[in-house]
């Protein structure tokens, strides 16, 4: 038999694949690229462990999801960092959920001040961070503002492509001193650096293989710590006081 031939995208497929809202939740709650249990997403999605194994098949029948059996239990993830940047694209023009608990105004807002794009620093964490290796001269290539009329590929929560961000030897330096491995410098003596565009503060974040090393250290040295339950990321009282003094990040209120 003939292979069959095919159209154009079928959008409508994804579509009603995230228009139940516990799928939906369960995505938002993998967002930050982690992987986790069944049980767990089931909590996150506020639905029985059997409700939320047939979700989960679904997701990842849809590819989303990829799921990796461990001993008795089954953890989640998402499939690849194309479903991060989906999740990030929608989260910029899908309405704001009503909030109608203490814990989900909490939540939001945890969200709103620091939180991870897929793997890496996003939102009032992020930005500045990278406004502040701009400001230092630890990275060039830019001012970290996303403009609107600005003509090029850049869209509001997308990765971005119109800058050639930098991260100087000045920068290596460092965040070497933290720790934070990165890759071997150009024959310029720079690191290039990926960067998103942020849905919620519209400016540029870090994103790409630096992105995520330097997450990964901040949250080894303690200066971060994850949420159990979603993709905030709090900063500690250590972390307060040594990222303003060692990076000139300060993360407002």
């Amino acid at each position: 038999m003939a292979d069959q031939a095919l159209g154009d995208v079928d959008l409508a497929a994804i579509g009603a694949v995230l228009a139940e809202p516990a799928r939906a939740r369960i995505l938002l709650a993998l967002g930050d690229g982690r992987a986790l249990p069944a049980s767990v997403l089931a909590s996150e999605a506020g639905v029985a462990p059997s409700t939320a194994s047939a979700h989960l098949g679904r997701l990842v029948e849809a590819g989303l999801l990829r799921v990796h059996p461990q001993g008795r239990h089954r953890y989640y993830r998402l499939a690849g960092p194309e479903v991060g940047e989906l999740i990030e694209a929608l989260a910029r023009v899908s309405p704001a959920a009503p909030v109608r608990s203490l814990r989900q105004g909490t939540r939001a807002e945890a969200l709103r001040a620091a939180r991870t794009c897929s793997d890496h620093p996003a939102a009032r964490l992020g930005v500045p961070g990278s406004a502040a290796l701009l400001e230092r001269g630890l990275a060039r290539g830019g001012d970290g503002v996303h403009r609107l009329d600005g003509g090029g590929r850049d869209r509001l929560s997308s990765v971005g492509r119109d800058l050639d961000y930098r991260l100087t030897s000045a920068g290596q330096e460092r965040l070497a001193e933290l720790g934070v491995e990165l890759p071997s410098p150009g024959r310029d003596g720079t690191v290039p650096l990926r960067y998103c565009v942020d849905w919620t503060e519209q400016r540029h974040h870090l994103s790409g293989s630096v992105g995520r090393a330097l997450t990964g250290r901040l949250l080894d040295l303690g200066w971060l710590r994850r949420s159990d339950r979603s993709r905030a990321v709090h900063v500690t009282d250590l972390g307060g006081r040594e990222l303003p003094r060692r990076l000139g990040v300060r993360v407002s209120a």
